[in-house]
């Protein structure tokens, strides 16, 4: 992830054996920042997923950026992030980026040019 910085004092992968003791409710689109293939590496002990990440820390563009479930432009925001706060950046693909202010949630897609430029 070219230009993006990780800051590995804030998640760290977790010591031990990990594994689930017993059934996890499975959480909304978009409330956590998990999927089926991947998930926040803060999410490791209590989530399954195929990958865990530690996030790329960026900051929001001037305009804000909006949330989607899907890459997509014609898909809905279910969310809005102010103007220059945190973004964790966890997957790319293409113009799109997913990922969260936090492990808290919420977790989404918006465009790449959403984020500040890295440099900055």
């Amino acid at each position: 992830m070219n230009g993006a910085t990780r800051n590995d004092s804030d998640y760290a992968v977790p010591a031990g054996v990990l594994g689930l003791e017993g059934p996890v409710e499975r959480p909304a689109p978009g409330s956590l920042p998990l999927r089926g293939d991947l998930a926040h590496m803060a999410l490791a002990g209590t989530h399954l997923a195929a990958h865990y990440v530690i996030p790329h820390v960026r900051t929001v563009g001037a305009a804000g950026a909006g949330l989607r479930l899907s890459p997509r432009a014609d898909a809905e925001e279910f969310a809005q992030l102010p103007p220059a706060s945190r973004f964790e950046l966890l997957d790319v693909a293409g113009e799109w980026v997913w990922g969260c202010p936090g492990p808290q949630g919420p977790a989404g897609w918006c465009r790449a040019s959403d984020l500040a430029p890295a440099d900055a």
